[in-house]
């Protein structure tokens, strides 16, 4: 592949545009669900969680997330307004119910008040935040005390087997996250890896590393 076509696959990746980007919106849900099933189930999620999720993409996974509650409320943040317009398509029953709520945001700042959220998670996000710190404290600001967050990314030396990641891209391995998380006020409570299949660009099966970082306030 040319190096435009490699920069093209990683900027839809980072912020899904156009009728390219709802296709790989729908390949991101697909390879995608197990972390994302992962990430949503170390939340242990209870009856009337108000639930944030950052980059939620399609949204396609909701329906998973209401079935392990009661009473519970999402709210998606995306930086891709395509991905907030599918979003709101994909679950307009949810949004219509006034269970699932969808904005808009610049990446930085959550635009929510102190102490709102019960649980946060965020899968495959963390290669693109512009100011990691930053929007951390953001995350803990917003959740409430004793809250938790779930971390979830594919592991650096799967991430560098891919040729698009060289744009747009800051890898992770565990130790990486960590160090990251140990600047600010969180703490971690669990750190799981995990190897599944999934289907590369080109159609084989590939084994991809991923992590999921639980963390308390």
């Amino acid at each position: 592949m040319k190096q435009e076509e490699l920069q093209a696959i990683a900027s839809q990746l980072k912020h899904p545009s156009g009728e390219k980007g709802i296709e790989m919106a729908n390949m991101m849900h697909e390879t995608n669900i197990n972390m994302t099933r992962h990430s949503i189930q170390n939340l242990n999620i209870s009856k009337g969680n108000k639930i944030l999720e950052l980059g939620h993409g399609n949204g396609g996974h909701l329906e998973f997330l209401f079935e392990l509650a009661e009473n519970l409320k999402y709210y998606g943040l995306e930086m891709s307004e395509l991905m907030f317009q599918e979003a709101r398509q994909i679950n307009r029953n949810f949004v219509s119910q006034k269970q699932a709520f969808f904005s808009l945001y610049d990446g930085n700042k959550i635009p929510f008040e102190t102490e709102f959220f019960d649980k946060i998670f965020t899968v495959n996000t963390l290669y693109f935040w512009q100011k990691p710190e930053e929007l951390l404290s953001e995350i803990y600001r917003v959740l409430k005390p004793n809250g938790k967050f779930c971390l979830t990314f594919a592991e650096e030396d799967f991430m560098k087997t891919l040729p698009f990641t060289q744009f747009e891209f800051e890898l992770y391995s565990t130790e990486k996250a960590q160090k990251l998380i140990e600047k600010t006020a969180f703490k971690i409570v669990h750190t799981e890896s995990q190897t599944e299949k999934v289907k590369s660009k080109t159609g084989e099966l590939v084994d991809r590393a991923f992590t999921t970082i639980v963390l308390e306030k």
